[in-house]
């Protein structure tokens, strides 16, 4: 351009003669590309995530995730499950070829060709194409991925007995709301001998059972502490027959409150009292 032409001099300045809307350029000669990226194409990609991600909330808000209690390294029968996310990775591993002796194979080799593949597809194909069946290569990578993780995900999920699990490693709403005596006698024993598989609050841990409402009588508390009952050894409990006694006083009671039948005994005994006096 000639010094000059199509310029108005203000000053030290150069400020064009037409002024031109800031509008996106045309792209309607490229195929494919008959937008601007920034804003048309990116808000539209914004508004289709928001709407994705809004139904993601509201369906884990209505579906929660079950919740197990925490992990406990002393329980050799608790069978963890990964997040639902990891599931088809979990079933692979339980495959011949993908575990025990090939475990390498099943949790490095196998998982590192199959998402490098899925990372490499868009540099395999790249055609300027956008039909599907154009584009053989990342269209079939990506498929294949997507198959092979729906139905290991669903062959996972078929397997595991939720319910049994919930009734086993469940947390125990019960125990969270109960509150425990830690004043009796019998706490600081159940501490050292029970605590760490039957729970702080004696909510279960694991396969461990609750002992929040055993019904069980005191003399057969005491029996289960010495002598064991079905994967609970004997042994466990080393104390005195005073510590048996406040042990299974306190797993009787808890939470230390006075039983409806002892409070109607009270009465009627305090009620006999006055009519003694009375007389």
């Amino acid at each position: 351009m000639h010094r000059g032409k199509g310029m108005k001099f203000v000053g030290d300045s150069r400020i064009t003669a037409e002024q031109k809307a800031n509008l996106p350029k045309d792209y309607s000669e490229y195929p494919g590309r008959t937008e601007a990226f920034w804003p048309n194409f990116l808000l539209k990609e914004w508004l289709v995530g928001s709407v994705f991600l809004i139904g993601f909330l509201i369906l884990t808000a209505a579906h929660p995730s079950p919740l197990e209690q925490q992990a406990d390294p002393t329980n050799a029968g608790y069978i963890p499950l990964p997040d639902w996310y990891f599931l088809f990775l979990y079933q692979f591993l339980k495959y011949q070829y993908a575990g025990g002796d090939f475990i390498v194979f099943g949790a490095i080799i196998a998982p590192t060709i199959a998402f490098g593949a899925l990372l490499l597809a868009p540099f395999l194909d790249r055609g300027p194409e956008r039909r599907p069946h154009k584009r053989p290569i990342a269209v079939g990578l990506m498929m294949l991925g997507f198959i092979a993780t729906f139905w290991l995900t669903y062959e996972s999920v078929s397997e595991v007995d939720y319910a049994e699990r919930d009734e086993q490693y469940g947390v125990s709403i019960e125990a969270e709301e109960t509150e425990i005596d830690t004043e009796a006698a019998g706490y600081e024993i159940y501490e050292n001998n029970c605590a760490s598989c039957h729970g702080g609050n004696l909510e279960g841990t694991g396969s461990y059972p609750s002992l929040l409402d055993t019904q069980l009588p005191a003399d057969q508390i005491k029996d289960i502490a010495q002598n064991g009952i079905g994967e609970m050894p004997s042994g466990i409990f080393e104390g005195s027959d005073e510590e048996l006694e406040d042990l299974a006083a306190f797993v009787t009671n808890p939470t230390g409150e006075e039983e409806d039948g002892e409070g109607e005994g009270s009465e009627e005994e305090g009620s006999e009292e006055e009519g003694s006096e009375e007389e």
